[in-house]
């Protein structure tokens, strides 16, 4: 795997684009996707559909890739969606809105923290994700325009929400079509909005069945029935953007790599964070001669499996954005293991649900961290 792909030097847009330039097309602007002047931007997120995991089921996808061309990808890491939906919603990478992983270090306390449900105590979703959302940047200055966020009920005061979605209006919709329905009603209401909407469903399905099931496929097809809705009433001066958070890879049971903590990679090891298919780890003695001991350890014990670095050189390598605050730094692990083949790492004390998912990501093979960006209505390609 060459990691060229998790820099913006690969040339492709990142997630952090999209929002922008749906920005500069509501004010008559061109930004660095070439978007067209619109009265109307809606960004339809779907979880977990990655490039790599659409591409070969297009059959079950007529409408929504009426209008996709090869060209038409993005780039997302870390591949998980708390990270991925920051980046989207504050068009920034990760490395400046510190959301850097499933499960992350709070060096403050010593707390390992979980950025998709572990809100709580000490983690202040409006400093946690310090940087203003397209949504507060939009409803700024005498050109404020209205943005909504379409999404699931239970979603609409979570922690998650409040640190990525704040500034927009929270509108809930159980299915996907009735989101979709939701933001048609929006569209004909708003003269001039911006509008995020959420898809969870094939995130779900391929978590519990994999992104190669019957499940996941028949979840495709039903979001493809809805966007089918969407671009037949879609006005037209409104332009609407598919997308995703992250892809999938599906990685069996078999494949699950026990993380013993009386081994010898785990010594010194004081956290683990991240999510089996991007480990970090943190260590109790973070020195260079500490870290690279436990690095070559690591490289000679799995590195046909794994791309093992140092914080510092993923940094360097630009994995979280050319800029990444002493905040950020601070979460991300002294070690990380980045899967590169079918494998996931798991603390050998985790059960249950935890080693029921099928379907996984965070990693930085192109089936997790390439997605697609499909155009239509007013934002079509000619």
């Amino acid at each position: 795997m060459n990691p060229m792909v998790l820099s913006a030097e690969s040339g492709k847009p990142t997630l952090a684009d999209v929002l922008p330039n749906c920005v500069s097309a509501l004010r008559g602007e061109t930004g660095s996707m070439g978007l067209p002047p619109v009265d109307q931007a809606v960004v339809l997120l779907v979880d977990g559909l990655g490039a790599v995991n659409l591409k070969p089921n297009t059959a079950y996808a007529r409408r929504m890739v009426t209008t996709w061309g090869k060209r038409d990808l993005a780039f997302s890491f870390p591949s998980t969606t708390a990270s991925a939906i920051a980046t989207l919603t504050t068009g920034e990478r990760a490395g400046v809105h510190g959301m850097l992983g499933y499960a992350v270090l709070d060096r403050s306390s010593g707390t390992v923290r979980n950025q998709l449900s572990g809100w709580g105590d000490g983690m202040d979703p409006a400093t946690w994700q310090p940087c203003p959302t397209i949504f507060e940047q939009l409803a700024e200055g005498p050109d404020a325009l209205p943005s909504f966020v379409v999404g699931v009920p239970a979603y609409a005061e979570s922690g998650l929400t409040q640190a990525c979605l704040r500034g927009a209006e929270y509108v809930t919709a159980s299915s996907i079509m009735e989101r979709i329905e939701a933001t048609l009603e929006l569209l004909a209401r708003e003269p001039r909005c911006l509008i995020y909407c959420y898809v969870a469903e094939l995130d779900q399905a391929g978590h519990r069945y994999g992104a190669e099931s019957s499940e996941w496929l028949a979840a495709l097809e039903e979001l493809d029935q809805a966007v089918g809705v969407l671009t037949q009433y879609l006005p037209s001066r409104a332009g609407l953007i598919i997308t995703a958070d992250h892809g999938m890879v599906d990685v069996p049971h078999t494949r699950h790599i026990d993380m013993e903590y009386a081994s010898p990679l785990l010594e010194g090891v004081a956290h683990i964070g991240g999510e089996p298919r991007l480990r970090h780890l943190y260590l109790e003695d973070a020195s260079a001669t500490a870290t690279e001991r436990l690095l070559e350890r690591w490289r000679e014990h799995d590195g046909h499996r794994a791309l093992i670095v140092s914080r510092e050189d993923a940094i360097s390598a630009g994995w979280f954005g050319a800029t990444v605050t002493e905040a950020a730094r601070s979460r991300i692990g002294d070690i990380l293991i980045a899967t590169q083949k079918l494998v996931g790492y798991y603390p050998e004390d985790v059960t249950g649900h935890g080693r029921m998912i099928v379907g996984q990501h965070g990693s930085i093979a192109p089936e997790e961290c390439i997605v697609p960006v499909i155009r239509h209505g007013a934002f079509a390609r000619n």
